[in-house]
């Protein structure tokens, strides 16, 4: 029997039923969240509120029956939306905190396996609108005092106008108004400001770091860890070789077979030293280029992204978002690296925006914010699991609770598990990257391992395809982390909806 298409009348006349509690099914998500409002603590958001005001033509709320159904069919104005969002950046992380501890109480949240994850979330701005410290620099010179002063003193006098006849304030300059552009230039400016700071810390950082283990060395400490990245080559291997010297120097006269073997034994490592030092003296630079941590080659990558004129870049229409490389080859974005702490049955229970387009510096602040949450819920974090963009001994040996962080791939640690298994803890005397490795070799442990991947990239794709998260609506650090905060808790009423009614 052949199959037909079925009539499409538009013009059909409908008869909806008066009461809006009839428009949707009873176990409608709607319904749901409705019922979970009424249990939060939304007090904070009224502070400043009063019932009634203007407000319409929101799409969805004029378009989608749930929304219409959510907005009693008062849907309110986009703007109106935006102003409220930018209110209450604080509110949004307590709301988030309000949602888990529901979960939790619904028996959910379960952390004896917990995983930590970043990913790449569009700003609300256009690599194009990136520039360079010297564009930036020159630009603020090409703007007068004087007529910065006097577009300020119009845009004052306006809006004192506008508020005195209890019309609404204008939203900010844009970049098309002289006074717009100077405030985008002004905070540009600040941002290479920090910037610069930021970078003259860790350097300094590094640097006395590096200064400790070589000192160290000339001491003549046996030092098992790695040298840190950027140590001065030619200084270490001096300093090998005047230990080594010195450990020599007690057996020279002294006959005997097992002491010429000794002295034989040292001399040929004074002898390799002498030709490492050499080397270094040789190409020294390409030499510590080569061997920097991942820390310094991250510094090095945002160096090597300036402008021709030099300085690093600096958005004007987001001074405070990053151009960073998305993983898997797909290319690069304005944005911000956006930290999920996902507790095993795929609820967000911490999350934490980072400038960092790398996770190496992301491990602390994103694990701290996910410890402050289950600690009130009285739980307690068993292990943690994260891929190798956070394999650092810093990251290693930070306080907290246990952990599993890959020194490559997941392919790699599987692997190595299957055709160089170990058994039991590591040796005491391992450093704790090569602890580390010892330990994911064991077949156990690379099991446990295993559960990272389908812990937090599920809900990666959920919160970026279910909730819609590709790009920031705000701007700036501190928006862009209440906004993520508030998506988060969307994302879990969805899991606790999911929970309750199936």
């Amino acid at each position: 029997m052949a199959r037909s298409y079925r009539p499409v009348v538009r013009d059909q006349e409908f008869l909806l039923p008066p009461n809006m509690a009839d428009w949707l099914a009873g176990d409608h998500l709607v319904w749901f969240v409705l019922d979970v409002v009424e249990h939060l603590d939304t007090s904070a958001l009224h502070a400043e509120r009063r019932i009634g005001g203007v407000g319409r033509i929101e799409q969805l709320c004029a378009d989608h029956v749930a929304y219409r159904v959510l907005c009693a069919q008062d849907p309110p104005d986009h703007t109106t939306i935006a102003r409220f969002r930018a209110a209450h950046d604080d509110v949004f992380t307590d709301v988030f905190a309000q949602v888990l501890r529901l979960c939790a109480q619904a028996g959910m949240v379960r952390v004896g396996s917990i995983a930590i994850d970043g990913t790449k979330i569009a700003a609300n701005a256009s690599t194009s609108a990136n520039r360079s410290q010297q564009w930036v620099t020159q630009q603020a010179r090409r703007i007068a005092e004087a007529a910065v002063s006097e577009a300020a003193a119009v845009d004052a006098a306006e809006d004192a106008a506008e508020a005195a006849s209890g019309a609404q304030a204008r939203p900010p300059a844009e970049l098309s108004t002289p006074a717009g552009r100077a405030a985008a230039i002004k905070k540009a400016m600040q941002e290479i400001a920090r910037q610069d700071a930021a970078h003259a810390e860790a350097d300094a950082a590094d640097h006395a770091a590096q200064e400790q283990y070589l000192q160290r060395i000339e001491a003549g400490e046996i030092v098992s860890s790695r040298p840190p990245a950027g140590v001065d080559q030619v200084r270490l291997y001096q300093a090998r070789i005047t230990r080594e010297q010195q450990r020599l120097a007690p057996l020279i006269g002294v006959r005997g077979t097992a002491q010429a073997h000794q002295r034989a034994a040292i001399r040929r490592i004074i002898k390799n030293a002498e030709a490492g030092l050499h080397r270094a003296q040789q190409d020294q630079a390409a030499r510590v280029a080569d061997r920097r941590g991942s820390a310094a080659r991250i510094r090095a990558r945002n160096l090597a992204r300036r402008g021709s004129g030099g300085g690093p870049l600096v958005n004007l229409t987001d001074p405070e978002a990053r151009l960073m490389v998305q993983g898997s080859g797909s290319g690069s974005v304005q944005g911000y690296n956006s930290q999920l702490v996902c507790s095993d049955d795929h609820l967000v229970i911490g999350v934490h925006v980072s400038q960092d387009a790398n996770d190496l510096h992301c491990w602390t602040p994103a694990l701290a914010a996910a410890t402050t949450q289950i600690d009130a819920l009285g739980k307690t974090i068993g292990l943690v699991l994260a891929d190798n963009g956070y394999f650092t001994e810093a990251n290693l040996t930070s306080p907290g609770p246990d952990r599993l962080i890959a020194p490559g791939s997941g392919r790699d640690v599987h692997h190595d598990a299957k055709h160089h298994p170990t058994q039991g803890p590591p040796p005491p005397d391992l450093s704790p990257t090569e602890a580390m490795r010892h330990t994911l070799r064991d077949p156990d442990q690379a099991r446990r391992y295993k559960r990272r991947s389908a812990t937090v990239e599920p809900v990666i794709g959920h919160l970026k395809d279910r909730i819609g998260l590709r790009r920031y609506a705000r701007r700036g650090l501190a928006a862009v982390t209440a906004e993520l905060h508030l998506a988060a808790a969307a994302l879990n009423l969805t899991r606790l909806y999911h929970a309750t009614t199936g």
